[in-house]
This record gives C-alpha cells, structure tokens and sequence, in this order.
C-alpha cells in the first residue's frame, strides 16, 4: 500500500494496481479534483443566488403583512437583497481565492 492510500473495505474487490495504473489513476484523480473545484464555485454561486431571493422575499412578504407602506417595503427590499447578494458574493470570492492560494501552497510545497 503506497502512501496516501487507505485499506479497502474487505466485502469490495480487490485490484491489483500496477505502478502504470497507479499513474493513471493519479492523473484521473487530478483532473477529476480540478473539475469539481470549477463545479464547486458554480454551485456557491448558486447558493448565493438562492440566499438573496429568499432574504428578498422574506423582507417584502413580512413589511406587507405587517401592512407597511409599499414602496418603503419595495425599496428595503432592494436593500437586502442587494446587500446579501454583494456580501455572499464578497464570502464567495474570497473562499475561492482561499482554495486557490492553498493549493499554489501545496503544490509549492512539492517541489
């Protein structure tokens, strides 16, 4: 068992990798990380999106039920949406920013 790898469960097949197929499932498990780390950010943003809409619609139902004057709900609703929507953004950028210096990090450390 080389480095990094952890023992299979013993009910799952076992392969005998060779040193070609390890290479080979490195390289896969590389590009597969670099995928997901692209996804990752798509999905963030979504989030983010989702979070604004939400605060947004939580703000406008809540001030008309509380028979509030419309454009006054209107417009603080523009404000949270707004706000949320510049400080999920500001969290997102600033975490994939985060991701990205640590794996310059850790690929520095490598070499």
């Amino acid at each position: 068992m080389t480095r990094g790898q952890t023992k299979a469960h013993p009910d799952q097949l076992q392969l005998g990798w060779s040193d070609e197929d390890a290479r080979i499932e490195s390289l896969v498990e590389e590009r597969l990380a670099a995928r997901f780390e692209a996804e990752s950010f798509i999905w963030r943003f979504r989030l983010v999106a989702i979070e604004t809409v939400m605060m947004g619609m939580l703000v406008l139902v809540a001030g008309l039920l509380l028979k509030q004057p419309t454009l006054m709900v209107l417009r603080a609703t523009l404000l949270v949406a707004a706000s949320c929507f510049a400080t999920g953004l500001l969290l997102l950028s600033l975490s994939a920013g985060t991701a990205k210096l640590l794996s310059r990090l850790k690929a520095w450390r490598r070499r």
